[in-house]
């Protein structure tokens, strides 16, 4: 895994849509696995930018959402689907009939979940995941415990993920017990994988997800063994990274074709 640690989650944010951007602009047709909440959130906005004032075109581009609440319909001000409307969809030009989100809403949730996991194979796999992670090392929805080999499915919501997200809610209690999330085994299935982490809360996980064992208790150290994975970090989700100088060496050192 690739450890780029930036000053700042804005200075971080501004390499990951660089990134992004560079994918899209050698394959237009791009497939991008996409993620929500306040991290990827200065990444949206930079490369809303990079559209408005370089004409980063995003109309062949296919996008995949990680997860999404049961239960909430699209239109919920808390909802997933609302989310990336408000900060990505409709700031670019990406074409709606190749926007994909789970349905919370879905009657029959197991048949939705195999049906976008078959979506993904049609569209030829996500070339790009963008992840979070969470203070207890989850990805997408995947909780400590969750199967490194899982697909998209159903999962429950831990205590302190739901008072993470409560702000969205007004409180803890009204946040959903239930999402539809991709599996750690979709996102591992991602030809490349980005996963940015900022602030302190997150140090313990990032630490764990880089330099720890590979265990199911902290679902992003499966990423040790992507083959094409980042995690992008602030200076304060770095703190407790023991090989902090030698990512920073690295990065410093490497050839102009591989800069981000």
């Amino acid at each position: 895994m690739e450890i780029i640690i930036q000053p700042t989650s804005d200075d971080a944010s501004v390499v990951a849509a660089r990134h992004v951007a560079r994918l899209v602009r050698e394959k237009p047709n791009a497939v991008l696995g996409l993620a929500t909440g306040h991290t990827p959130l200065p990444m949206y906005r930079e490369l809303v930018r990079l559209h408005r004032e370089q004409g980063l075109d995003f109309s062949g581009v296919t996008t995949f959402n990680l997860d999404e609440y049961v239960g909430l319909p699209r239109e919920h001000p808390a909802s997933y689907h609302t989310f990336m409307w408000e900060n990505f969809f409709s700031r670019v030009n990406v074409r709606p009939e190749r926007i994909h989100l789970p349905d919370g809403l879905a009657p029959q949730i197991p048949a939705f979940c195999r049906g976008y996991e078959e979506a993904i194979r049609n569209a030829g796999g996500i070339d790009l995941q963008v992840l979070g992670i969470g203070g207890d090392g989850h990805i997408g929805f995947n909780e400590p415990s969750s199967s490194l080999a899982s697909r998209t499915r159903i999962k429950t919501l831990t205590a302190e993920t739901r008072q993470d997200n409560a702000e969205a809610f007004g409180s803890a209690d009204k946040v959903p017990v239930h999402v539809i999330t991709m599996g750690v085994g979709t996102i591992m299935d991602a030809r490349e994988v980005l996963m940015l982490a900022f602030g302190s809360k997150k140090a313990d996980a990032v630490a764990g997800a880089v330099e720890g064992p590979i265990t199911a208790m902290n679902p992003a150290s499966i990423l040790q063994m992507h083959p094409a994975a980042r995690c992008i970090t602030d200076e304060a989700a770095a703190t407790k990274l023991k090989r902090i100088d030698y990512y920073r060496w690295v990065y410093d050192r490497k050839p102009d074709w591989q800069r981000l």
